[in-house]
């Protein structure tokens, strides 16, 4: 089997914002037909199970705009050109719940958009968390709050959590707690 199985043609960058773009390939088919391929670019993300010194899970409790509704997640956020996924890792947890943690230990890195974009996902653990005042951005309306780790994991197997990263992150943290 060949490494690269399709050719990229040629691409172009076919809608853009802050966040991500979309680019559109042309390509060459491993049977040798062209066709088109659209591709969602962005940075790479991570997603931080906060356990506290006293053994809570820290959520945040988040508003989001596009299905206009309250979300029960984990921390999270992109990485910035300049960061390593753990600086990134810390300075979420800080900014969205106020959260400075003994220890941070990276559990899994994954494709999230496999079948539609390059977009990796880190995990971390944070132990030992204190938290503290929030840093919000302005886009963001968030509560934090801390639940025991049996009612999180409730939440997670329930759909209360309907964040899919931020269900496999607790279930992932599952085997380190």
């Amino acid at each position: 089997m060949k490494k690269h199985p399709f050719q990229t043609l040629n691409s172009h960058i076919d809608w853009s914002c802050r966040w991500y773009q979309i680019h559109k390939d042309a390509i060459l088919l491993p049977n040798g037909e062209q066709g088109e391929y659209n591709v969602i670019e962005l940075n790479d993300s991570v997603w931080i199970v906060p356990i506290t010194t006293k053994g809570e899970i820290v959520l945040i409790h988040n508003y989001r705009y596009p299905l206009k509704q309250w979300c029960w997640e984990v921390p999270a956020g992109h990485i910035e050109q300049e960061q390593t996924p753990e600086e990134t890792a810390r300075l979420e947890l800080l900014e969205e719940a106020g959260g400075q943690a003994e220890s941070f230990q990276i559990m899994v890195k994954l494709s999230t958009l496999n079948g539609i974009g390059n977009h990796y996902g880190y995990f971390y653990l944070a132990r030992g968390v204190e938290l503290g005042n929030t840093q919000h951005e302005q886009t963001e309306a968030m509560q934090v709050k801390t639940f025991p780790v049996a009612t999180v994991m409730e939440m997670a197997r329930s759909g209360q959590i309907n964040d899919v990263p931020s269900v496999m992150a607790l279930l992932l943290a599952q085997n380190y707690l």
